[in-house]
């Protein structure tokens, strides 16, 4: 069986390398998305087309983000992820929590040491026995 140029490209060695030029997701904005939906509402069936070109979307997005906005949620046509400030914000939320809680089990454990404390030096009082000098 011969090779030909065609079948040497599709040949794979098994190597595993990074793609580096691998494309990104792009992410819209709530407010682009709504101007977009209303641009492609108020255009005419022919320039609806040109539109889509211009932005490079395709009709699904279109469809998408009109039912998302016919549904009521605003909050839909942004971004699915959260955004770093977000996390952030909750994981410091979190931390603040975790610190009163353990700030609570330290001043409770304080307290009963004072208070067996007390109660020691009061029942060493009743027996009699001398204090220790204190330095």
């Amino acid at each position: 069986m011969t090779m030909t140029l065609a079948d040497t490209s599709a040949f794979d060695d098994g190597a595993v390398t990074p793609r580096a030029d691998r494309p990104k997701r792009r992410a819209f904005t709530a407010e682009y998305k709504a101007q977009i939906v209303a641009e492609y509402d108020a255009a005419e069936s022919g320039e609806r087309g040109a539109i889509l070109r211009r932005e490079g979307l395709y009709s699904s997005h279109i469809t998408e983000w009109r039912k998302a906005a016919q549904a009521g949620a605003v909050t839909a046509l942004g971004p699915k992820t959260k955004d770093r400030r977000d996390r952030e914000i909750e994981q410091l939320k979190a931390r603040a929590e975790k610190a009163e809680a353990e700030l609570a089990r330290t001043r409770a454990a304080l307290d009963i040491v004072g208070k067996a404390h007390a109660l020691l030096e009061t029942l060493s009082e009743s027996t009699g026995t001398p204090k220790p000098p204190q330095r």
